[in-house]
């Protein structure tokens, strides 16, 4: 596969003295993790649930050769008992460590937040954030992005003859990204970059999604404290 700044992924990652980066993809059930990795890997490596039912019941892993491995987890929102199954799994993965030079670091060095761009249960995302990843996780890793740019008001202002948002609906999503982090900062107490909109399913804006997470790429390794 042709891989989208490649090069500036490889001279990040030799800060980090570690390949690859491992991102840590969360959300809701339907927010749609797998349709954005289907997106950046242009490929159906990870199947899609439908309507609010969920695929991914367990964490997958996909690599983009030895640069960027993506962690796609279950999403919340189902049920109680099985979110507080699926929460134990992330904070495990979150704590899962390796050593280097006799000191231990955390695998995972980012973590993106999928967010429903159609504004359906964004409490789940929002208690995730608060409950599973801000207190496990440093804050300046935490990435937000907003999916189904394409179903946001109800799709009537997405032009798919040119497969981009109308001036209504780019309004309403810039708009909505500023409201994203103010809601975080109201939740969490932390306050986040601005969130890219995106559509995995029309495949609309993946690059800047993959923009945000390489201008981003931290420069030194997570240290972990047991």
């Amino acid at each position: 596969m042709d891989i989208y700044r490649k090069n500036d992924i490889d001279n990040n990652l030799s800060l980090l003295h570690v390949r690859p980066l491992d991102v840590m993809i969360v959300g809701a059930t339907g927010a749609g993790k797998s349709t954005t990795l289907n997106a950046i890997f242009n490929s159906e490596v990870a199947k899609v649930g439908r309507g609010v039912d969920p695929e991914t019941m367990e964490i997958r892993d996909f690599s983009i050769e030895r640069l960027i491995r993506f962690w796609d987890t279950p999403g919340l929102g189902d049920n109680i008992k099985k979110d507080e199954q699926y929460s134990k799994k992330m904070i495990d993965l979150l704590y899962e460590k390796y050593s280097y030079n006799s000191k231990n670091y955390g695998l995972v060095d980012m973590v993106l937040v999928v967010l429903d761009g159609t504004g359906r249960d964004m409490g789940s995302t929002y208690k995730l954030l608060r409950d599973v990843i801000v207190p496990n996780f440093p804050k300046d890793r935490i990435l937000v992005g907003i999916n189904q740019a394409d179903m946001a008001m109800k799709g009537r202002h997405w032009n798919f003859m040119i497969n981009k948002p109308d001036d209504t609906l780019e309004g309403f999503l810039e708009e909505k990204c500023n409201s994203v982090v103010e809601r975080v900062k109201e939740a969490t107490g932390i306050k986040i970059k601005k969130p890219v909109y995106y559509s995995g399913e029309q495949n609309y804006n993946i690059h800047k999604l993959m923009d945000f997470i390489i201008d981003n790429m931290p420069k030194e390794r997570r240290k972990l404290v047991l």
